[in-house]
Parts: structure tokens; C-alpha cells; sequence
């Protein structure tokens, strides 16, 4: 009667090499490869696995470890650089990369195992944190807020209109525009501020079409400014000049 003997199983013909160079505690750069070949054919002989295509890799490994025993009863062969080759070079090179992503293996199923024993808590910051925003200081904003700076704006808001001109129709001479006054363009400001609470001083003199509508409107926003109409600020330097209407609660 035999009796069953329960082999080991393993992912592969390379993790056999190791289980075997490891139980017979054999150093891996110097393989005794007529001890290992028999022992692994021996292996060979007493697997029992039906798939055919996982028994060819055992196979083609024997057949490897057989072609390594031959070169190595034969002469060595001396490469270019007039040093000997050997021919368990490639297999050794093989089997310490297979070894080095075993033990990675290892170390991500480690990971794995102690990821599973984490618990996260999904964010729950009440909606008033999330919609706090810092109170803004007035006085920090029109600090940096001078007459000279406007002056800037009011003058690179000129230069563009001066390149508007057209070359050509300029020649043939132009239409002149009706004169507006002062209060008119400030009443013209406090109806556009009612429709735009809050506007920008650039964007209101883009929309001016002339030399004089942009004069008068400056004049009517530094009236407005002086009446305490309208207030204005700038959030960061350089940054467009803002203004915002005075509500009769603010004043």
C-alpha cells in the first residue's frame, strides 16, 4: 500500500529554487547545481498536478537546470573582457529579482492586514464653520486707497480711449458730443449704482465714450465720494479700485 505524502505548493519554479536553496541552506551566488537539479527533479517526479500548463514551467525550469549542469562539465567560456563566464549568472540574477518582489509581497499583504483594522469618520463640520469668513476691517482696506492711484487708473483709462481713434475718420473731422454737466453725470452714476450696488471704477470709465464724458464722470465719482454716497475700496494692492453704494442704514 503506498502511502500519500502531501507536497508543498508552490507559485512557481523559481519559488521551488528558493525553497530549496534555502532548506539546504546553500549560498545563492554559488549554487551546487548538480544537488539542486536532482533534488528538484525529484520534485518533478512526485508532483501530481493536472494542469499542464503550470507543470510545463516546472518543466522548462528542469530542463534550464539540466542545460547549466552540461555547460558546466564542459570548458569554461572566456567572454571579451578575457574573464570566465558563468553559467549560473542568469539563474542567479533570476532568482534574487523573484526573491526581492516575494518579500515585497509579504510586506503590502502586512500593510493590508493592518489597513483592515483602521476606521475613518467622514467630515461633519457644521455648515455655520464652513460658511464663517474672516470679517473684513474697512480701515485695513483704504489704507492703501490714495488720490494719486485713481489719477493712475484715470490715466491709462485716457490712453486707451486716445487708441480707439480711428486714423482714417479722424481726418474728416468728428461729431462733437453735447456737453453734459457735472450734476447730470452724477445723477447718470446714481442710477447706474442702483442697478450695480457694487461696480468697478475701470469698468465704469470703459463705458464712457469720450474725452469729456470721462473728465465729468471722474469729477461726479470724487462728488460722490465727498457726499458719502458711495464708498470705495481695494482688496489686495494693485488691484482693481472697487465701489460700493452707501445704504442709508451704513450712512
Amino acid at each position: 500500500m503506498a502511502i500519500p505524502v502531501k507536497l508543498p505548493v508552490f507559485e512557481g519554479p523559481l519559488d521551488l529554487l528558493l525553497h530549496l536553496i534555502d532548506k539546504n541552506k546553500i549560498d545563492i551566488y554559488d549554487i551546487p547545481i548538480v544537488e539542486i537539479t536532482e533534488q528538484y527533479m525529484d520534485y518533478i517526479h512526485q508532483m501530481e498536478e493536472e494542469n499542464l500548463s503550470i507543470m510545463s514551467e516546472f518543466m522548462v525550469m528542469a530542463a534550464t537546470l539540466i542545460n547549466i549542469k552540461c555547460k558546466m562539465l564542459l570548458p569554461k567560456e572566456v567572454n571579451e573582457e578575457g574573464e570566465e563566464e558563468d553559467p549560473r549568472a542568469e539563474l542567479v540574477e533570476q532568482l534574487l529579482e523573484y526573491k526581492m518582489y516575494k518579500n515585497l509581497s509579504y510586506e503590502l499583504r502586512d500593510r493590508m492586514s493592518d489597513a483592515e483594522k483602521s476606521m475613518y469618520k467622514s467630515p461633519t463640520v457644521p455648515r455655520e464653520v464652513l460658511c464663517y469668513r474672516e470679517p473684513l476691517d474697512p480701515q485695513e482696506l483704504l489704507a492703501g486707497i490714495t488720490l494719486e492711484k485713481l489719477n493712475d487708473i484715470f490715466q491709462s483709462i485716457l490712453r486707451r480711449q486716445e487708441n480707439k481713434l480711428d486714423p482714417i475718420r479722424s481726418k474728416f473731422g468728428k461729431i462733437e458730443q453735447e456737453e453734459v454737466s457735472l450734476p447730470e453725470k452724477m445723477d447718470d452714476v446714481r442710477a447706474y449704482a442702483r442697478e450695480h450696488p457694487r461696480f468697478s471704477f475701470r469698468n465704469l470709465l470703459k463705458k464712457q465714450c469720450s474725452r469729456t464724458q470721462i473728465v465729468v464722470t471722474f469729477l461726479a465719482i470724487l462728488e460722490l465720494m465727498k457726499t458719502g454716497d458711495i464708498v470705495i475700496y481695494q482688496e489686495n494692492l494693485f488691484d482693481d479700485i472697487q465701489i460700493e453704494v452707501v445704504h442709508e442704514e451704513q450712512t
